[in-house]
């Protein structure tokens, strides 16, 4: 059920069965020669609508912008400061909270949003402690991140091995091939990949991996990759949320 989608009286009427909702939230930013720019973003939307529908969740609009400030250096990255995404990660949920619910399950695309939403938890418990609404002390928050799933992790070590890094993956760029399989690009990629560099700045970033990639080999990638990944994702992030309802 996604809540773009709905009328009010539908989510009215979903609160009175469950309080749970499933953000969706990625990035957009380069992903080396052959990876879409908002691949975090697809990623992420495609999996936690995949998990609403297995579990009859309330899925949220995505949160297509992230914090991606070290991609910046590249055309077409767009990002958010810490500061920002924290302040409209408390605006999304003191609203959410406002109209009763209360278990928000994030299902995170890009490993440079975790620090921040884990700050946004924080900050969003202690806005609502001083809203005196009533039910603010049963608000709950959860990330769970499908690219870290342990079932996805092993399936990308057994089709991918050391190949697989840690940016512009064969993984990820495998999933957006099942998802838009008309999108599929195609591009020369050097057989030497930077990688094992600390993440500074935009400039830094760019200098030392300079097609964007950090040690990955997309062009493993094919769309029945993606598809086997997309659904060992589904099925783990399934059971991590329905857990999660039950945490009081």
């Amino acid at each position: 059920m996604l809540l773009h989608l709905s009328t009010w009286p539908e989510v009215e009427n979903y609160l009175k069965i469950s309080q749970g909702i499933i953000i969706p939230i990625g990035s957009t930013e380069q992903h080396g020669p052959t990876g879409l720019i908002g691949t975090d973003a697809i990623c992420a939307e495609a999996i936690a609508k995949g998990v609403g529908e297995e579990t009859q969740a309330m899925v949220a609009p995505t949160i297509n912008v992230g914090m991606a400030l070290h991609h910046t250096a590249f055309p077409g990255t767009m990002s958010l400061r810490p500061t920002t995404l924290i302040q409209v990660i408390e605006d999304y949920l003191t609203c959410l909270t406002k109209a009763g619910f209360t278990r928000f399950f994030f299902i995170n695309g890009h490993g440079g949003n975790i620090a921040t939403l884990k700050g946004a938890f924080s900050q969003t418990y202690y806005h609502l402690a001083h809203l005196n609404l009533p039910q603010a002390d049963h608000v709950r928050c959860q990330v769970g991140n499908w690219f870290m799933c342990r079932s996805v992790y092993k399936k990308a070590k057994e089709l991918y091995g050391d190949q697989e890094g840690s940016h512009a993956t064969p993984s990820e760029v495998a999933v957006t091939q099942y998802i838009y399989p008309e999108s599929i690009k195609n591009a020369p990629l050097a057989k030497d990949v930077a990688s094992g560099y600390p993440i500074y700045g935009s400039a830094d970033f760019r200098r030392h991996y300079p097609d964007g990639r950090m040690g990955s080999n997309p062009a493993l990638a094919t769309p029945e990759h993606g598809q086997q990944l997309y659904e060992l994702a589904v099925k783990e992030l399934c059971e991590s949320y329905l857990k999660f309802l039950q945490n009081d």
